[in-house]
């Protein structure tokens, strides 16, 4: 049986695992596959690496591979130059890296903007999910990328206007399994019980979440449990709670007239949960948009418009 030709391959390529989709001409997805292979795990192989994965993208050897994400960093495949925010998202696909100048194997560079003081915020990766959802029609407003680094980006007509990164879930992963706080909870949730949000701690960390100094909450974390105004069972919960709502009311409170811009998620469904629940508590919303949809969406503009 004849494999079935790809014209092209978009890979969104992270810290320790990537994701790769084999598209047509109209950009429907035709195969995709992941793993654990990391741009770090590759770090020194990567041209190899993508060369024994392309088979199970149903991809021959040649064809053109587009790649966004940390394969563009310093340990990635080739660094590729942050943009700054006078580049609009549509003009990403003039501004791909070439590794070694082939251009079958591309990379999307992505963004460094500072804030009014010129402090630096940086980003690989959801450059290219922006763009998708720019390409969707959705220009304007602020987009929050939750994860390891939860991204907050506001959009003025395809233009990067603010990018804010929050170490929430670095933290969680650290003070759930480090630590005092770790000590307290006694033993982390497993999965495969109830998500942490479905808890009445959840709220209540949520709302113990003001600005202010967040160290200083997160012990609080602790009082409640050794005095016995929290169960331990309801430490991470409430830990959860704490991070996520410090990071809403951090970007709420700072909105001014920018607040009156829609509100746009883009995660996955757990997360995706968990940031709605907090910001409907908080008296604002968030429209929860598909990662797939968008990765795909901005990877064909990127493919189709080229230079």
């Amino acid at each position: 049986m004849t494999a079935t030709y790809t014209p092209w391959i978009g890979v969104d390529w992270g810290t320790t695992h990537r994701r790769g989709y084999a598209l047509d001409a109209l950009g429907t997805c035709t195969t995709e596959a992941s793993d654990d292979q990391g741009a770090l795990t590759t770090r020194g192989r990567h041209a190899e690496s993508l060369a024994a994965w392309l088979p199970a993208l149903h991809a021959p050897a040649d064809c053109p591979v587009v790649m966004s994400g940390m394969v563009g960093s310093a340990f990635g495949w080739q660094e590729a130059p942050y943009l700054g925010p006078e580049v609009p998202l549509e003009a990403l696909p003039q501004h791909l890296v070439h590794i070694g100048g082939d251009p079958h194997r591309s990379i999307v560079p992505g963004y460094c903007v500072r804030d009014v003081a010129g402090q630096p915020d940086v980003m690989r990766g959801e450059e290219t999910q922006l763009l998708g959802a720019v390409a969707m029609g959705l220009r304007n407003g602020w987009f929050v990328l939750p994860g390891t680094h939860s991204k907050w980006v506001l959009l003025h007509d395809g233009r990067i206007q603010q990018l804010r990164t929050y170490m929430t879930g670095e933290l969680f992963a650290l003070l759930s399994t480090n630590g005092t706080l770790a000590a307290a909870s006694q033993t982390a949730q497993p999965a495969s019980t109830a998500p942490l949000w479905s808890q009445p701690a959840f709220a209540d960390g949520v709302a113990a979440g003001a600005p202010g100094a967040l160290a200083h909450q997160l012990f609080a974390c602790r009082a409640r449990v050794v005095t016995g105004t929290m169960p331990a069972s309801q430490a991470l919960a409430y830990l959860s709670g704490l991070l996520i709502g410090s990071e809403l009311q951090d970007v709420l409170q700072d909105l001014g007239n920018a607040g009156s811009n829609p509100f746009h998620l883009i995660g996955s469904p757990a997360l995706a949960e968990a940031y709605q629940v907090a910001a409907r508590q908080l008296g604002s919303a968030l429209t929860l948009l598909s990662p797939r949809d968008v990765i795909l969406s901005g990877f064909h503009y990127i493919q189709t418009h080229k230079a």
